[in-house]
């Protein structure tokens, strides 16, 4: 009786030889593709700006619309009103958009915040001229795994006007 050269005869057929080559390339391309978009900056962060106007208001929103857990990203609210604000100006903020953030601080800090179930109330002292801008320090905190969305409004006889939509997508 003659032994068989190898030890795998007739244990996997040729077809599924090569099925099995076939998937571990494309699996190793897919791997190279992904590396090579975190290598080129594609998965890092990139912000973009929205805005809306009503009413006479104008609201300017610059945040990362992409980003991974623990870089620093953009936060910076700008909002105009001809002829001024009056005493105090108050940005409704949706709180859950928060979450993902680890704070750093407001510049210029509100001078009251308060929150109910949704949203955060930030009031500042109204600047010289029409113009406020608002930036927030911040970075992602390295335990977040899933982006968030919310608006961004000025609140103004107890309605939010000129709301922004913001929407950040969170990459591994």
């Amino acid at each position: 009786m003659e032994l068989p050269r190898s030890t795998l005869v007739g244990i996997e057929t040729a077809a599924a030889d090569r099925a099995g080559l076939w998937g571990r390339r494309a699996l190793l391309i897919l791997l190279l593709v992904f590396v090579l978009c975190g290598a080129s900056g594609l998965l890092g962060v990139h912000s973009t700006t929205s805005s809306a106007q009503e009413d006479g208001w104008a609201v300017s929103m610059r945040y990362a619309a992409t980003a991974r857990a623990g870089l620093d990203v953009p936060w910076e609210v700008t909002v105009r009103h001809t002829g001024g604000f009056g005493k105090e100006i108050t940005l409704a903020v949706t709180a859950s958009s928060f979450d993902i953030l680890e704070s750093q601080g407001f510049e210029p800090e509100p001078s009251d915040e308060t929150r109910d179930a949704d949203t955060m109330y930030l009031t500042f002292a109204s600047p010289p001229g029409d113009t406020l801008v608002v930036s927030f320090d911040a970075y992602i905190k390295p335990s977040a795994q899933e982006g968030r969305s919310g608006t961004v409004a000025v609140l103004t006889g107890g309605r939010r006007v000129a709301a922004v939509p913001v929407h950040t997508v969170l990459f591994p």
